[in-house]
């Protein structure tokens, strides 16, 4: 029995302590990331922005927690009820997941699993599926027709997403998120990074990451003009507070994807000190800020586009550019002989 709870027992007991603290971890940052936005959306509109609860409003976030779990679970009288409790959960749950195979650090990582990248693929486009069931299950054509242009949206620029993660781990070749990272580790420090030699597809890859998770210029999902508040106008309280959580959180996703695909992870911009001084997750943590920070200067200035240019932006240009960068990326580590050895 002793020996039951040293092989399997103590390994569990680990990990769960280990996702409990990247959750916990992970849930504070998205309160001050979601503090953040709103703060960098007030000074480009020349505001204050959240500035009363607590020093600055830094527990701005954490009140408007507590008013949505203590408010009324309203529930449509014509929805289905088990769906649409469910949709907000299966949202919140799949964004969470992802984070299983992200190395915040060189070694810190909950699951090092050599296929990270396609777990992170197939989570992120799973997806959907909660946006879908609250489309549907409220019983309303503007939620529903909301969820079918998510669906839509979402694949279209998932495969623009896979063609440039199949850009980077050919470069890499390797398909861990770690090794990715370690590719790029060099003498030239951030000039070893992708971003240079993959400049077009992280801007597709950034444009990309705004339509897959409704952000503008791409939230047509829930044009106010159109569609009213989207699949999320019947939802209140804590439900509604748990598809923005679960928006948020794949937001951070994307953005440190970005920071470990084309920025070099954890790693310092130069090899010397005293760069070399600051810890990985320091790094990883400042990369990871400065492109959600894009993202949120994106929302505050861009205007908001129609749905058929997001299609055709989508279907006729970021995807045969990508395609044709695919192959170049091919051609030329073929051509001059730099396929990685592993």
């Amino acid at each position: 029995m002793q020996d039951i709870l040293v092989t399997y027992g103590l390994p569990l007991l680990i990990i769960g302590a280990q996702s409990l603290a990247l959750l916990v971890g992970l849930l504070i940052f998205t309160a001050f990331i979601l503090l953040a936005d709103r703060k960098i959306w007030a000074a480009v509109q020349l505001r204050r922005g959240p500035n009363v609860v607590g020093p600055f409003g830094l527990l701005q976030s954490f009140a408007d927690l507590l008013k949505f779990v203590f408010k009324e679970v309203v529930v449509p009288s014509g929805a289905n009820k088990g769906v649409f409790l469910l949709a907000p959960l299966v949202t919140v749950t799949l964004a969470l997941a992802a984070w299983a195979v992200v190395p915040v650090s060189d070694g810190w990582v909950i699951s090092n699993i050599n296929v990270g990248i396609l777990y992170i693929l197939a989570f992120s486009s799973l997806g959907v599926y909660g946006v879908i069931m609250a489309g549907w299950a409220s019983n309303s054509k503007y939620p529903f027709l909301s969820a079918l242009r998510s669906a839509a949206q979402m694949v279209s620029y998932e495969v623009s997403i896979g063609f440039v993660l199949i850009t980077v781990l050919m470069t890499a070749g390797s398909l861990n998120l770690s090794d990715i990272v370690r590719a790029q580790d060099g003498n030239y420090g951030m000039f070893n990074w992708y971003w240079l030699w993959h400049m077009p597809m992280l801007v597709i890859f950034f444009v990309s990451a705004l339509a897959e998770t409704n952000r503008p210029p791409f939230d047509l999902v829930e044009a106010e003009s159109e569609l009213v508040a989207g699949f999320m106008v019947e939802y209140s309280s804590t439900p509604y507070m748990m598809f923005m959580l679960g928006e948020y959180v794949a937001i951070i996703l994307m953005s440190a994807l970005m920071a470990l695909l084309f920025f070099g992870g954890w790693l310092p911009p130069f090899n010397v000190a005293p760069f070399t001084w600051v810890p990985g997750i320091v790094w990883f943590v400042l990369k990871l800020c400065m492109v959600f920070f894009m993202i949120s200067i994106t929302k505050a200035f861009v205007p908001r586009y129609r749905y058929d240019q997001l299609m055709r932006l989508g279907w006729k240009v970021f995807l045969p550019f990508s395609l044709f960068w695919v192959v170049l990326t091919a051609g030329v580590l073929v051509g001059f002989g730099l396929v990685p050895q592993h």
